[in-house]
Order: structure tokens, then sequence, then C-alpha cells
């Protein structure tokens, strides 16, 4: 019932804009504290792409006054656990929706921490197949110690409550177990275009400016 309706809304926002304008989407992942959120933000000063960060979209939610998730997300996301699929896919396909809605040129999506396990992506294939096209994955490979130490220090600034070292070591494992097998799943599919995030953020991004400059 769930996913009948959100396909239904991701029709609407497909024919909103025309049948040959779906939306362009990169998955871009990688373990907490790889750099993600950052370099999205100078792919979006640089590009013409609209950052959709999962982990955000589910926190605002969170935060939301009448949120009907707001508790079960707050949970979820304390346990370094997985917010089930049906909230995360409804509230970016609402966010793409609103984006395009706005602006039509404004089709090409990074969509920051999505999917991260099975269930986000069979999720993702059934409410959003043939409705936007996945181009590729950007893959922010960094260890699992320098994720841990670049978390910590930005909790001491960000005021989120799981950028500690005890929700910090369960969101690790997640990703690991989680996470991990949807990246292999991908570069089977010859789709992941992996950077090394252990390095500074120029160089960083410099790699990520080579892979949207050939990706088009």
């Amino acid at each position: 019932m769930v996913f009948r309706f959100l396909g239904t809304l991701s029709q609407k926002l497909l024919y909103g804009v025309g049948v040959t304008m779906k939306p362009q989407v990169v998955f871009v992942l990688g373990g907490p504290g790889a750099g993600k959120g950052t370099q999205c933000s100078r792919i979006v000063e640089n590009y013409n792409y609209t950052h959709l960060s999962a982990g955000d979209l589910l926190r605002a939610e969170r935060a939301r006054e009448g949120s009907e998730f707001g508790l079960l997300i707050d949970s979820y996301i304390k346990e370094g656990k997985i917010v089930p699929v049906e909230i995360t896919i409804n509230l970016l396909r609402k966010a793409m929706e609103e984006t395009i809605q706005t602006d039509e040129k404004k089709f090409r999506f990074l969509v920051d921490g999505f999917p991260r396990n099975e269930d986000n992506l069979q999720g993702w294939t059934t409410v959003m197949d043939g409705k936007a096209d996945v181009k590729f994955v950007l893959f922010f490979d960094c260890s699992n110690e320098v994720c841990i130490l670049r978390c910590l220090e930005r909790g001491k600034s960000s005021g989120r409550t799981d950028d500690n070292r005890e929700s910090l070591e369960k969101r690790i494992q997640t990703y690991l177990q989680s996470t991990r097998p949807i990246i292999d799943q991908y570069e089977k599919q010859g789709k992941v275009r992996t950077v090394d995030a252990s390095r500074s953020l120029d160089e960083v991004f410099a790699d990520v400016k080579a892979i949207l400059d050939k990706e088009g």
C-alpha cells in the first residue's frame, strides 16, 4: 500500500516535468565522516545538482512539529539503525518533486547517504524504477578510524546526538554490514566511481571534478 501510494506520487513528479525529463540521480555513499556532505556542497557550487541528504531529511522530519514519524526516526538514529525505507523514500521523493516544481531545470540530484541497505535499494526500485535514472554511485572510501575521528571532531559543534563514539561504532558496523554490499552490487554493474576520501578536501574534490566532468 505504501509503495503504491509513493509510486503514484512519483508518477506525478515525472509527468509534471515532461516524460523526457526524468530526474537524474547520483547516489553518494561512504562511511559516516567520509566527507559526503562537504563534497556535495562543493559539487552544488560548481555543477547544476541539487543535494538531497537522506540523513538531513530524516533529522528535519524528526524535528518537525507534529510529525507522525518523529519519535520513530529519533529512536532509530540514536541506535545507529537504518530508518524504515518507506519513510526515507517518501521524504526523498517529496524533496525531488518540490525542487523540480520550483525549477524544471533542476532535475539532477545528489542523493547522499542512500541506499544504505538492501531494503533501501529494493524500495527505491519498487517506487522509482522507470521514474528516475541512477547515473552512478559516487563512493567516498575512507578508513573506519578516520571516519570516527572526523565525526567526534564534528560532534563538538554539530549538536548531533549520534556524533559520539558509542553511536559511531554502531553506525560503522551498520555501514559495513548493510551499505558496503550495496556498493559492491553497483560495482559489478560498472556503476561505481570511487574517490579516496582520506585526503584533504581539495585533493578529494579534484578527483570528484574529474569524475563529473567525464560523466557529464
